[in-house]
Formats: C-alpha cells, sequence, structure tokens
C-alpha cells in the first residue's frame, strides 16, 4: 500500500494533470461541452479559479486557485469525474474492481498535483500547460490548440498570439 501524502494548502495554488483511463481515447475533446459543463457545475458549487487549462484528446492540464481556507481539491475532482462519466453514453468495458466501486471505467483513478511553491513555479506550470499541445504533436504552434487557456491570456494581453514560436524558455519536459 502506498504511503502518498498530497500537499494540502487551504487557498493554494496547485497544478493538476488528469488522465483518461484509456490513452489511446479522444474524449476530452470529443466531449468538451460535456467536460466544460462538469467543470462549471463544480465550481458553482464549490468556487475555485481555473488559472490556466489545456485540455487534450486523452489528458488535461490545469492550475486552480482555492478560496481562502479551503483544500479540498480532491473532492472537486471527484465531482467533476463523476459529473462527466455520468452525462455520456456507456460504451467502456468495466473491470470487476471498477464495477464494486461504482465507477465507469474513464478516468485513470488518480490525478498527479503540484502544489506551486511561488510565482516562478507558478510561471513555470502555465508555460508548460500553454505548450503541451505542441509537446504532444497536435499542432506546431501554441495558438492552434483550441482548448487551451492561452487564448484568453492572449486576449486579456497577457501574453502574444506568438508566444512558444520564438524558441522556448522553459522546461517542456516539466511533469
Amino acid at each position: 500500500m502506498s504511503n502518498y501524502r498530497r500537499s494540502r494548502i487551504p487557498g493554494g495554488s496547485y497544478f493538476f494533470t488528469v488522465n483518461l483511463l484509456n490513452r489511446t481515447q479522444s474524449l476530452l475533446v470529443d466531449r468538451i461541452d460535456v467536460l466544460r459543463s462538469a467543470l462549471r457545475n463544480v465550481q458553482g458549487a464549490h468556487p475555485f479559479e481555473i488559472d490556466a487549462i489545456v485540455i487534450l484528446p486523452d489528458h488535461l492540464h490545469c492550475i486552480w486557485t482555492l478560496p481562502p481556507g479551503d483544500d479540498q481539491y480532491s473532492m472537486r475532482w471527484r465531482r467533476i469525474k463523476t459529473l462527466f462519466s455520468s452525462s455520456i453514453e456507456t460504451t467502456d468495458s468495466i473491470s470487476d474492481s471498477r464495477k464494486k466501486k461504482g465507477e465507469r471505467g474513464i478516468w485513470q483513478r488518480r490525478f498527479w498535483e503540484h502544489t506551486l511553491r511561488d510565482d516562478a513555479d507558478y510561471a513555470q506550470h502555465v508555460d508548460y500547460i500553454h505548450y503541451n499541445p505542441v509537446k504532444h504533436g497536435f499542432v506546431a504552434k501554441p495558438i492552434d490548440w483550441q482548448h487551451s487557456s492561452l487564448h484568453q491570456f492572449v486576449k486579456c494581453g497577457i501574453l502574444k498570439a506568438g508566444w512558444g514560436t520564438d524558441g522556448i524558455t522553459f522546461d517542456p519536459d516539466l511533469e
């Protein structure tokens, strides 16, 4: 049994990686409307800020900042995964272990989190998120991936539309 302990800082900012169980699927972009609805629903019931996000076919990366005094990101992910899973048609094969636990077999059971330590760590992870579609070969330029908060960063003037094409100044293998 693993003794893994998640870092919890009330009101903290966290980087997450959340994966589909079957990494050959494209369910997250195929059903992006359902994923967005699940995120909005949970965000409405249990507020948090989505500071940066990229949704790829089989996984997503994001940064959340929780409200002061709140460290319950696991509960939020559990609800997001449950809402998403219960809102799509059942086509997945489910192992006996997952059936016993009432799971659909869509998501990997766990997720990866990293507590962001300072502004530099935060900025490095935002860059990683926005560059990820290029890293995985989906697009040649980060701006070309439609399911990315990079578009909001450009709209707000935080980054330029050509960001990530003039040489990488961050570690693209952050994970």
